[in-house]
């Protein structure tokens, strides 16, 4: 009887069976032997971590010992201030761990305290007090059981932001008569110790419901390997966990494994290297096509026009700008050694002045210095363009040609023509303003000198007509008008020559002067105006009488001036009684001498003194407003300062002081670290 159909399998389906069954069996196998590498290694991992652990935790309390006993030498020390500041400053340099020491009385009151030199200053962001809660049950601690005591820890901030955890160590003396105190800091304490793990474990001091409180190491986050120790100390019990990513790797029992394992990873090396590979080149098209289209964009909207040459000095590139100032294409200048936009009645000396710049080589020094040239437009018209060079290098350095920039400056020269023509045009309007400006001077300046010569003249006639005088009183009246009218017709001289200076700028004659001697020339002029007025004139001279370094002539007109605007302040304002102007000089500095000229008028209003210096600004009908500019003019000059107010100890609205400075003889030229006072 015939075999049932597909009863038997065929050898091809017997060979895919038990070629997939082997596949099967060696993937579980390698799977397995996979598995249980990983395990062994997990478990000397989880091995190791324990052992850090343990380690860790004796060396942390080593370590706690170490500043423990380091710190109870100071507990016997009786000396000075001085002596203990010194001994807690060389103990804060050799223990890192230790943030500050502190003595205190037997209230915990402080005493003295030492900061640590390193990091930020302690308890700088929020004072010590306010972070005492910890430190008096500890020093109770301490005198009940005689011994050092470590406080619970507390969180520390620091400016900026930051903080960290410490912990005070409290020290007893005399049955509790004085106390040291040490604030040690948690996270320098753990370095110390995590040192020794070689960067393997991250230690951390964690409180029992896993709150991290500190911790050192190079790796961060929740490790897939831990261990716990507790760490006992005197007063304080700390739990330090050590936590690992991997463990140490080990030896691979099985080579088949290792094998599978090592084409299984450089398999995926090799894909991942393809991966990153197809993603830069792809970055880098991406980033050389924008950096195309952002130097295009750039030199689009450049005004300045850029010209690459090759070292043949042939033209490689030229940019929109170029082209739009010369008027020709890029196709037409690219390719050129003898551009179009060259003059024809230049071209042989820019020819031999381009083979003497491309004969400089690459020195990039040489060939950044900018020089003017000109060119010419598609129209035939020429203009200037400033030309600056650079060397043109490729990639590897290599010098292949030079880059140009072209500035057209036709536009500043155009300005500068301009600018020169404006300038001739205010020279000679300055020229015609210092001549009004001399004439206003002079008939301001003279009015004074020629109203005295006219009052002495005319009393000259009145007593040549009085009949009744005697004949030598009165040529001795009337040599002594003369006299006077000499001297007010050389001191009229005198204002010429100096107001001719002062419209040129320059200094007048100075010289050394007694401050009687202003005082007593102005003198006879004030007192012929104070009679008219009723005004006393009172006179006060610091003795010995100062002496200062100006121009006679320019002072006294200054003084004349001011004391006839305080005259005609005191006017019709303020009753005859109280018409008094005071001038007084007085040396209130080594190197100044001070006028003060002061009336009992009504004041100055707000308004007025605003623009009391301006010039032609005046409130009298027939003044020229000259007058106070002038003065100011005219200390300043001098080098002094000129300035006005209410008199001191005067209400307001009662009188007006002005008061300037004269430098002495010896500063003719006032320093600029001298100050008028």
């Amino acid at each position: 009887m015939p075999p049932a159909t597909g009863s038997t399998p065929t050898p091809a389906l017997r060979a895919r069976v038990l070629w997939g069954a082997l596949v099967l069996m060696l993937l579980v196998a390698q799977s397995l032997l996979v598995w249980l590498t990983l395990d062994y290694e997990s478990g000397r991992a989880q091995d190791r971590a324990a052992e850090v652990a343990a380690q860790s935790a004796g060396e942390l309390r080593r370590q706690a010992q170490q500043v423990l006993e380091s710190v109870q030498v100071l507990v016997w020390t009786h000396g000075s201030d001085a002596a203990w500041r010194t001994e807690t400053q060389a103990l804060l340099r050799e223990r890192h761990a230790l943030l500050r020491l502190e003595r205190r009385d037997d209230q915990l009151h402080l005493l003295s305290a030492t900061d640590t030199p390193y990091g930020p200053t302690p308890f700088s962001a929020m004072s010590r007090r306010a972070l005492e809660l910890e430190l008096a049950p500890t020093c109770v601690q301490a005198v009940r059981t005689s011994t050092p005591t470590f406080s619970r820890s507390y969180f520390m901030p620091l400016p900026g932001g930051q903080g960290q955890e410490v912990v005070d160590l409290c020290f007893a003396a005399e049955g509790g008569a004085r106390f040291v105190v040490a604030t040690v800091s948690l996270p320098e304490l753990l370095e110390k110790v995590a040192a020794g793990t070689r960067g393997e474990h991250e230690l951390s001091l964690v409180e029992p419901d896993g709150t991290r409180l500190a911790r050192a190491g190079s790796l961060r986050g929740q490790g897939v390997y831990q261990a716990t120790r507790l760490v006992s100390l005197p007063g304080l019990s700390l739990l330090l966990r050590a936590d690992a990513v991997t463990g140490r790797p080990g030896l691979i029992p099985n080579l088949a494994i290792a094998l599978v394992l090592g084409l299984s990873l450089s398999l995926l090396g090799v894909v991942g290297l393809l991966v990153r590979d197809i993603r830069r080149r792809s970055a880098a098209e991406h980033a050389v096509a924008e950096a195309l289209a952002f130097r295009r964009a750039m030199e689009d909207s450049l005004v300045t026009g850029l010209r690459a040459r090759d070292r043949d000095g042939r033209i490689t590139y030229v940019n929109p700008a170029f082209c739009a100032m010369v008027g020709w294409e890029a196709d037409a200048l690219v390719g050129q050694d003898t551009p179009p936009y060259w003059p024809p009645e230049r071209v042989d000396d820019y020819r031999r002045r381009q083979a003497e710049r491309l004969q400089l080589g690459a020195d990039d020094n040489a060939q950044r210095q900018g020089f003017e040239t000109q060119f010419m437009r598609r129209n035939g018209e020429r203009f200037p363009v400033m030309i600056y060079e650079a060397p043109l290098r490729d990639r590897e350095g290599r010098h292949t040609g030079w880059m140009s920039a072209a500035v057209d400056v036709s536009g500043e020269r155009r300005m500068e023509e301009l600018s020169r023509q404006q300038q001739e045009r205010l020279q000679a309007s300055a020229r015609l303003a210092t001549v009004g400006e001399m004439a206003s001077l002079l008939s301001h300046e003279l009015n004074q000198p020629l109203a005295a010569i006219a009052s002495y003249a005319t009393g000259s006639l009145n007593l040549m007509d009085a009949p009744d005088e005697d004949p030598a009183e009165l040529k001795d009246l009337l040599r002594q008008a003369l006299t006077r009218i000499a001297e007010q017709a050389e001191r009229a001289g005198r204002v010429i020559k100096s107001v001719h200076g002062f419209v040129r700028r320059r200094d007048g004659a100075r010289e050394a002067l007694a401050a009687d001697q202003l005082i007593e020339a102005v003198l006879p002029l004030v007192r012929l105006q104070a009679r008219k007025s009723g005004t006393r004139i009172e006179v006060t001279l610091a003795r010995p009488v100062p002496r200062v370094w100006a121009d006679r002539t320019m002072v006294e007109q200054v003084l004349l001036n001011l004391t006839r605007n305080g005259i005609q302040a005191m006017d019709e304002a303020t009753p005859a009684a109280e018409r008094v102007l005071h001038i007084e000089v007085v040396q209130t500095h080594p190197r100044w001498v001070r006028f003060t000229v002061r009336d009992a008028g009504p004041g100055i209003p707000p308004e007025v003194a605003a623009r009391l210096f301006t010039p032609f600004f005046t409130t009298k009908t027939e003044g020229m407003g000259l007058g106070l500019s002038l003065c100011r003019t005219v200390i300043e000059q001098h080098g002094g300062a000129l300035d006005f107010g209410p008199p001191p100890g005067e209400p307001a609205g009662r009188g007006t002081e002005f008061r300037f400075t004269l430098p002495v003889p010896e500063t003719p030229v006032r320093k600029p670290t001298d100050t008028p006072p």
